[in-house]
């Protein structure tokens, strides 16, 4: 089945191949309880008991039967240079966590140019880009102008893209920021057909280009940042929709600025809903899209590994912020520098009797174990414990898995028993809560992760009191900009060292003891930006093993 907005990509040599486009929703009985099974969103050739994953060619009209018989190299983005524009526009938009539901305290000074677009008396201005985006609601609706509900991630995204760009010898970077989110909305609410996000958006654009035009200065739109699918987590189309949506703004942005660069939409992985044990269908999806249309839907990755409030489905600020960060990262790949980006996700697997290999595509290499996530499945699912984070099923239900190594870019599960029929192999999917489990152990995670060496804007070094062998530092000043999963940095403190948690004003839990003198020492402090393998499902159809069974 084929949909309006990607043809079948390139399938490779296959034997059997199994083409799906949709959701497939049944009762697993192996589980003791109902629980949703989702099939991966698009087209995977299978060769005996090996399937790829390649980069579609979006709106390319490819059939199976016109498919090239070798791969083809892997598809980026082409641009001849990035032209250098005075202002660049950046749209946010999403549910909850667009708007920074419940965060603070909240970013109060820009140390740059960057602003936002206000409306004052009827009138359009420009304003230094602080937090709240807009003064808080006065309604219930929260639809915008309403819609501002605490610390964004558009000031540190702001910030850190500016830092980068200075970084590299030039003068400024300067953004401007559009925030149309709506709180607990679908994407049908906040797309081209209803709702008051999308048409606010194309407003807001218009005026600050007007008001770059007035100030004789070039005005582009880098990026519209979706932080959005909790709503959506059961949605079968939301791929497409995705899709759609970005076509739809990077038309629709394209032709209010005249600008020639394409506008992407840059997204993120929920991780948090639905609230039990069941896979989450809207986080494959934001993955796949990105899969489906390369260069126009871009992922930046999930946001298990992020620190949740209580509520465990709303992050606090320091954690937006950190979002903002990693969206700032990839909008500079992209927009700034001219370049292509793509998650940690995988490219390939191959089942083998006892094992599966499952390449993935590593940003800043060598792939790692974080070892201060505590790995899911330790008490529910227990056939995954081993996994760090992986799932295996057959058509017999559940793969126990006995281990799971790293070699090279692949990850390497080895199974108690060998496989039989459709073997599914899931990450990052299935929770063992039965409630919302955000940045806990019995939340939807993995422990996979690259080694990104970027520190961020937010870096800073604090001043400690420290005593040797004692996970406790106490520092010398309030540390209420610092949050658990911070990575820490000092000459005594072990490598990966982070944040585990903050004990009070400025007492703060390590993962691992100082190992240094007891005394005085500072300690820098920044959030965590290593990449994260995605959430995602493949599938491998091995038809000679059906033969035989």
């Amino acid at each position: 089945m084929m949909n309006n907005y990607q043809r079948l990509p390139w399938l490779g040599r296959t034997k059997r191949v199994t083409f799906v486009h949709s959701i497939e929703t049944m009762s697993l009985k192996p589980f003791g309880h109902p629980m949703r099974r989702v099939a991966l969103l698009g087209a995977i050739g299978a060769c005996g008991w090996h399937a790829n994953l390649l980069p579609p060619r979006p709106l390319a009209n490819v059939t199976a039967s016109s498919a090239p018989t070798s791969p083809p190299p892997p598809r980026t983005p082409t641009r001849v240079g990035p032209t250098r524009y005075d202002w660049v526009g950046i749209v946010g938009t999403g549910q909850s966590l667009s708007v920074g539901a419940f965060a603070s305290p909240l970013t109060s000074l820009q140390p740059f140019h960057n602003r936002k677009i206000l409306r004052r008396d009827s009138r359009w201005e420009l304003a230094p880009l602080v937090e709240p985006i807009r003064a808080y609601p006065k309604t219930t609706d929260y639809q915008y102008p309403n819609n501002i509900l605490g610390e964004t991630p558009h000031s540190a995204l702001a910030n850190q893209l500016t830092a980068l760009a200075m970084t590299d010898g030039e003068p400024d970077f300067v953004t401007i920021h559009s925030v149309v989110g709506w709180s607990g909305h679908c994407l049908q609410d906040i797309d081209k057909r209803s709702g008051k996000a999308y048409p606010a958006s194309l407003e807001e654009v218009r005026a600050i280009k007007a008001l770059a035009d007035a100030e004789h200065k070039t005005f582009a739109v880098g990026a519209v940042v979706l932080t959005h699918g909790e709503c959506d987590a059961n949605n079968a189309n939301y791929a497409n929709e995705l899709v759609r949506f970005a076509s739809e703004y990077d038309a629709d942005l394209r032709a209010i600025t005249g600008q020639s660069e394409p506008v992407a939409l840059v997204l993120s992985q929920q991780n948090t809903a639905p609230s039990g044990p069941v896979v989450s269908t809207s986080s494959i999806a934001q993955w796949y899209a990105g899969v489906l249309a390369p260069g126009s839907v871009i992922c930046a990755g999930p946001k298990y590994q992020y620190g949740y409030r209580g509520d465990g489905l709303h992050m606090d600020a320091s954690n937006y912020r950190r979002l903002g960060e990693k969206y700032a990262e990839v909008i500079d790949r992209v927009f700034r520098r001219g370049e292509s980006w793509a998650p940690l996700q995988p490219t390939s697997v191959r089942v083998q009797d006892h094992v599966v290999r499952v390449r993935f595509h590593v940003p800043n290499p060598p792939l790692q174990w974080d070892e201060s996530l505590t790995p899911p499945h330790q008490g529910t699912f227990v056939e995954w414990a081993a996994g760090r984070g992986f799932e295996v099923e057959d058509t017999h239900g559940p793969v126990w898995i006995s281990r799971a190594d790293l070699d090279g870019d692949d990850a390497l599960l080895t199974l108690r028993d060998v496989p039989r029929g459709k073997v599914v192999i899931r990450y990052a999917t299935v929770q063992d809560a039965r409630r919302y489990a955000g940045g806990d152990a019995f939340g939807r995670r993995g422990q996979l992760r690259d080694s990104d060496p970027l520190v961020g804007w937010d870096a800073e070094t604090i001043r400690c009191r420290v005593e040797r062998d004692s996970n406790v530092v106490v520092a010398t000043a309030p540390v209420e900009t610092r949050s658990s999963r911070d990575v820490a940095l000092a000459s005594g403190l072990e490598p990966d060292t982070i944040i585990r948690e903050i004990l009070g004003e400025s007492t703060i839990l390590l993962s691992y003891p100082w190992t240094g003198p007891t005394g005085e020492a500072d300690i820098l402090f920044h959030y965590d930006q290593r990449n994260y393998a995605v959430a995602f499902r493949l599938e491998v159809e091995t038809a000679a093993r059906d033969k035989v069974e």
